[in-house]
């Protein structure tokens, strides 16, 4: 089996011996059935003033409710995107929304604000809201688990569109609409930061269409075919990272 890489939010020492969280002791144990003397990377997502690093340890002391590790090592990796995107999802059925979280991390994105929008077809309040919430949020600790990342992306609360869009960012503003003039690929990016607002199913509706564009966000095309929503926010993560990001 491969190194693994678990997440855990807490500072790791070289040297020292520290207890698994209840989260990384279920991946490791449970269900990626590691045992004593196993290898594998972890990561706290946390910034040292040298920048973000990757912890090599050995499990030890493993039982059927707890674990530790001896940390061995530690390297640090650079490998986040010099452009800083900010996706602004309207909120999709299922795993429709589980997916665009999944891929738009391993895509590179920062944050990520789910959105509700008049043809919002989820239902979620309260105690739901919240529990969906915590769980988009593991979704995108997994997708740094595979993808290397260890800066891990901020799910931020979910909002109303009118919220979300009156949040002051000095970031390029960006709307798909399959029927704008201008190419996502067309506007330059001054300061390398950039607010992607995609619509759920069914897309914006007129009045949201117009109420992004009084907050300054630029109608702007992929190409000559309506994709579906998860298509659209990964296509256009895709486009922006070629142009202005670091994929090649």
């Amino acid at each position: 089996m491969r190194n693994p890489r678990i997440y855990q939010a807490e500072p790791f020492v070289v040297g020292q011996k520290q207890t698994l969280d209840e989260d990384a002791f279920g991946h490791a144990v449970r269900v990626l059935r590691l045992k004593n003397q196993d290898e594998i990377t972890l990561f706290n997502g946390i910034a040292e003033p040298q920048g973000y690093f990757e912890y090599h340890a050995t499990l030890c002391n493993v039982s059927k409710k707890s674990a530790d590790v001896e940390i061995i090592s530690k390297r640090m990796v650079d490998n986040e995107s010099p452009l800083n995107i900010h996706l602004g999802q309207g909120i999709s059925r299922g795993e429709r929304m589980d997916f665009t979280l999944q891929k738009s991390v391993e895509l590179g994105v920062n944050t990520i604000t789910p959105i509700f929008t008049e043809r919002c077809g989820v239902k979620l309040s309260g105690e739901r809201l919240a529990k969906k919430h915590q769980q988009w949020q593991k979704i995108v600790i997994s997708a740094c688990e595979q993808s290397g990342r260890c800066v891990v992306p901020n799910v931020a609360t979910p909002m109303t569109l009118s919220d979300w869009l009156q949040q002051q960012s000095s970031a390029l503003k960006l709307n798909l609409h399959p029927r704008a003039q201008h190419s996502i690929m067309s506007l330059p990016i001054e300061n390398q930061r950039v607010r992607l607002l995609i619509g759920p199913e069914g897309g914006l509706s007129a009045d949201e269409i117009a109420l992004a564009s009084d907050a300054g966000f630029h109608n702007v095309l992929l190409g000559p075919r309506v994709l579906r929503t998860e298509t659209a926010a990964l296509t256009a993560i895709t486009a922006l990272q070629c142009r202005y990001g670091d994929l090649i």
